[in-house]
């Protein structure tokens, strides 16, 4: 049996809808903003791309005002992408996040600009920022040294990539100064195990000084370094290959004196085997 709505009741039906209808939109209005009700001529467009940029450049090159040169920066990328102003100002907050130290923010804005505009003539700038951000949060080698391999890797994609641009010379001279880092790194590892008379160990770390970073400062103490670990463990054959090596390379390094005093300590001299790791290493490097 079917049910009839009697027409108070419709009526009712509909007046409770209409309200609730009604109900809805008072609460989209707050979310709508005042815009349905503003006049025209109070209307405050967004500010010109150029204003902003000069704003930027402003804080930054006479206020020195790192941070807000950044934030003015971003606003122009943030309100006009794909403009010429915002690839332009892209660039900018890179620089500005990078003399206010904040290097996080430095690296993405130049990663996204190369990303963005890879064969525009200032990403081999933007590329630069990037290593720039990580070799200058190098710590001292007793610490991890995770920034100086990404600080290297960043380098040599300017010097790859962008070989003939005015930041290829300086980002070979920091490529090395990062790798004496590294190299130090493992120095130490090793300087500890030879302390604690663990030779072999002691002779894996030198060994990568000598095998990897033949052309930093590190590899005169390694090979020394070398030859007194090979004494200890009475492989004296080899000792006197680093002492050779070492001698044949650095003739005036007091790191040689230690090493030819430690030789004739034990009644021999350097002399270098040809077929020992050490001569091959120092061959392939062309030392």
């Amino acid at each position: 049996m079917k049910l009839r709505v009697q027409g108070s009741q419709r009526s009712g039906c509909r007046r409770r809808a209409l309200a609730g209808i009604f109900a809805l939109a008072l609460a989209a209005l707050p979310l709508m903003g005042c815009s349905l009700f503003q006049k025209k001529e109070d209307y405050v467009p967004d500010t010109p791309a150029d204003r902003l940029y000069n704003e930027g450049l402003f804080l930054l090159n006479d206020k020195q005002d790192y941070k807000e040169a950044a934030k003015k920066f971003d606003q122009v990328d943030r309100e006009n992408p794909y403009s010429d102003w915002a690839r332009k100002a892209l660039l900018m907050s890179a620089f500005s996040y990078y003399q206010s130290a904040q290097y996080d923010e430095c690296i993405d804005a130049a990663k996204r600009y190369v990303t963005l505009h890879p064969a525009s003539p200032d990403a081999a700038y933007a590329q630069y920022l990037i290593a720039s951000s990580y070799y200058d949060q190098i710590l001292d080698v007793s610490r991890d040294q995770e920034r100086a391999q990404k600080a290297i890797n960043a380098f040599e994609e300017v010097v790859h990539k962008y070989p003939d641009s005015e930041y290829a010379l300086s980002a070979k001279k920091k490529i090395e100064m990062a790798r004496d880092q590294l190299a130090g790194k493992e120095m130490e590892i090793g300087r500890f195990y030879l302390k604690k008379r663990d030779f072999l160990g002691a002779i894996n770390r030198f060994k990568v000084v000598v095998t990897q970073y033949q052309t930093t400062r590190e590899v005169e103490e390694a090979l020394e370094r070398l030859t007194e670990a090979y004494v200890a463990l009475g492989i004296i054959g080899e000792a006197q290959t680093a002492a050779a090596v070492l001698g044949h390379n650095f003739p005036d390094s007091p790191w040689y004196k230690d090493a030819y005093r430690l030789l004739k300590g034990q009644g021999v001299e350097p002399n270098e085997d040809k077929s020992s790791w050490i001569s091959r290493a120092f061959k392939t490097m062309g030392l």
